[in-house]
């Protein structure tokens, strides 16, 4: 008595493709579709079982309902004279009503209830063109990802230099305090020697001792105002740089 035609629908239907290089695992997709209204018990087999894996190799595929099959290429040295002759078989057996135990279903399986559909493997090497564009695609993400961690680098430098600008002018503003406070004390000391100077009546020896006191005051006091103005204008240059 003949088997009875396969239900479940595979896709690719004859022939599982495998692309190089094969010096790494290289893994095919077989879908199988289940569109009955019954649940179909399936097995998967190959005539070179060292050279693949399969996940799942068995199982239960619901009514209606499909599921993807992983079959792995383990890694061998590729030879383009020698063809293929692997081959898969896919075998399907539809879920009695009370089953209970899925192995004890196969193995009380009649030989009339078991569908297979088998497929052939076939290798292929990559063309030039595809390897170049390839190794373009690689050098392309390559320099991305490069591109990528100099923006992030740069974002961080840009941080960093903010913080560094805001310490400066607050440094500025305070020196600018510090000279407003001198130009004002200043002022004061001479509106001070002004009143002194009108008031002064006692002898020229004493006279002159103030005057150079106060000439000594004034010269210090105009050597501060001088650096803090000098050192305000160095901070300014540096943070138009720092801008630019």
């Amino acid at each position: 008595m003949a088997r009875p035609e396969q239900v479940l629908v595979l896709e690719p239907q004859h022939e599982l493709k495998f692309r190089g290089p094969f010096t790494d695992v290289v893994t095919a997709t077989l879908k199988l579709t289940n569109p009955t209204d019954r649940n179909v018990c399936f097995k998967v087999k190959t005539t070179a079982p060292r050279r693949y894996c399969v996940r799942p190799n068995s199982g239960i595929i619901d009514a209606g309902t499909s599921i993807n099959v992983s079959v792995m290429l383990q890694p061998f040295d590729y030879d383009p004279n020698e063809k293929s002759k692997h081959k898969f078989m896919v075998q399907s057996l539809l879920v009695p009503y009370d089953m209970t135990d899925m192995e004890g279903v196969w193995k009380e399986a009649k030989p009339e209830e078991l569908m297979d559909s088998k497929l052939r493997c076939a290798f292929e090497m990559p063309l030039e063109n595809d390897k170049t564009h390839e190794g373009e695609s690689k050098k392309n993400e390559t320099s991305s990802t490069s591109v990528k961690s100099e923006h992030q680098t740069k974002q961080g430098s840009v941080s960093m230099d903010d913080g560094e600008v805001k310490k400066i002018m607050e440094e500025c503003k305070r020196l600018q305090m510090e000279v407003q406070r001198l130009r004002e004390e200043n002022k004061q000391i001479k509106e001070d020697d002004g009143l002194r100077k009108r008031r002064v009546t006692s002898a020229a020896a004493p006279h002159s001792s103030n005057m150079a006191m106060t000439a000594m005051k004034d010269e210090g006091l105009t050597t501060r105002v001088l650096a803090f103005c000098l050192l305000f204008f160095v901070i300014g240059a540096i943070i138009g740089k720092m801008v630019l």
